[in-house]
């Protein structure tokens, strides 16, 4: 939880982001070996950072630059205790906005810059990172590798850059946010359905890129879309934690003052005929937020989004959830043609949400047996353990009293 933050202190103060991870580790064993004995701190989060900080200047210290390298830093850092720690959603760390900047350089291509940052800022696993990104583990770790070692040997400086390179980094930066905040919206492995403390850094970090870039339409889009989203999450999960399905969620615990903001953040971004990726899945979100029930929802209109989002953003995973609204706007029958021509995308093969799509419409068409070996399919390639048992039930539900299906347990 404190990684992205204390990984981006370190890179502060030794300006590699490699031997910062290095330092972040070495303040959580620190961690470990005495809090045993101290017992937690009041405030951990700001122990670990300052442990990381001491460490850090230590090293530089060390080196040779020592007398350069302080100087730029300041004698301050060598005083300080703790680093303050944002106070609320508004608040955003200094710090782990430049190591967002910093890791989606130019000088990175970007793939690597979308790889690094969900590593480093969204705290991710390996694995994580590519289910986020479709694309296999190996593909990704070797990705981290060269970027670290290519911001070193460019000697890239850990800021929030002006002008015309920020605008040139700006890109990069949302989609890495965006990336961010789906992690947390629906985690790729563990227990739980939602990584709240990522979907509170991505919100966050999406509100001051809109304030940073006020005439930017897709920054302003994508805060719209963060803040709709966000604004489920109260009933996006039961009492026991189980997922609701967005057919079943209590409307009433849609936060409201996410949506006022979510459709304020919309309207900033300019002429709906000029809508970027961002903003027209913000546009989607705002019908699901319109609409007083599921079947209210205005289907029609967010297929046709769906297809504007898929000329101008072409993706697998768009085709999809155009398939969704497709099936509802006209019917499960127009729909599973859709599903079946994406079912040969190599980049699909693993993505748990395809089969329990066609589950769905095959449920829906009367036809249990099919549905429920595609819930069960689709629970088997999931890795979080409330998505699982959701379509577990789905496959029970589909047809009740049918053998349980080999992998299903």
């Amino acid at each position: 939880m404190e990684s992205p933050r204390i990984v981006a202190t370190a890179a502060r103060i030794v300006r590699d982001l490699g031997i910062a991870e290095e330092i972040a580790q070495d303040a959580l064993v620190a961690a470990l070996e005495e809090w045993p004995r101290t017992g937690v701190p009041e405030r951990p989060g700001a122990w670990l950072t300052a442990t990381a900080k001491h460490r850090a200047v230590d090293l530089v210290r060390r080196r040779e630059t020592y007398a350069r390298k302080l100087a730029e830093v300041g004698r301050a850092l060598t005083e300080e205790s703790y680093d303050p720690e944002p106070s609320g959603p508004g608040d955003i760390d200094d710090d782990v906005l430049r190591l967002i900047f910093t890791a989606c350089h130019p000088v990175l291509s970007a793939g690597a810059r979308v790889a690094l940052t969900l590593r480093l800022v969204g705290g991710l696993r390996t694995d994580e990172v590519a289910r986020a990104l479709l694309v296999p583990e190996a593909t990704v770790a070797a990705r981290i590798t060269r970027a670290k070692r290519t911001l070193a040997k460019a000697g890239v400086e850990f800021e929030v850059p002006y002008g015309e390179e920020r605008a040139a980094r700006l890109g990069s930066v949302l989609e890495v946010v965006y990336l961010i905040f789906n992690e947390g919206y629906a985690a790729t492995s563990g227990d739980d359905l939602l990584r709240p403390g990522l979907c509170e850094d991505g919100l966050r970090l999406a509100r001051v890129l809109a304030a940073l870039a006020p005439g930017e339409g897709e920054a302003q889009g994508l805060v719209a879309l963060l803040e709709l989203q966000a604004s489920r999450t109260a009933a996006r999960t039961g009492p026991d934690g189980r997922p609701v399905l967005l057919a079943d969620q209590d409307r009433r615990r849609w936060d409201r003052l996410l949506v006022r903001r979510g459709f304020a953040a919309l309207e900033r971004a300019g002429d709906p005929r000029g809508y970027g990726p961002y903003a027209l899945q913000a546009a989607i979100a705002a019908c699901h937020a319109q609409a007083a029930s599921y079947e209210e929802t205005d289907w029609s209109l967010i297929a046709a989004l769906y297809g504007r989002l898929g000329a101008v953003a072409p993706s697998p995973v768009v085709e999809l959830n155009r398939a969704v609204a497709v099936s509802r706007a006209e019917g499960p029958a127009a729909a599973l043609p859709l599903v079946d021509a994406l079912a040969a995308d190599p980049s699909l093969a693993r993505y748990h949400l395809l089969p329990s799509v066609r589950g769905d419409l095959l449920a829906r068409l009367g036809r249990p047996a099919e549905a429920r070996a595609e819930f069960v399919r689709a629970a088997d390639l999931t890795r979080n353990a409330s998505e699982r048992a959701l379509l577990l039930g789905r496959a029970d539900a589909a047809e009740p009293g049918g053998r349980r299906l080999p992998g299903g347990s």
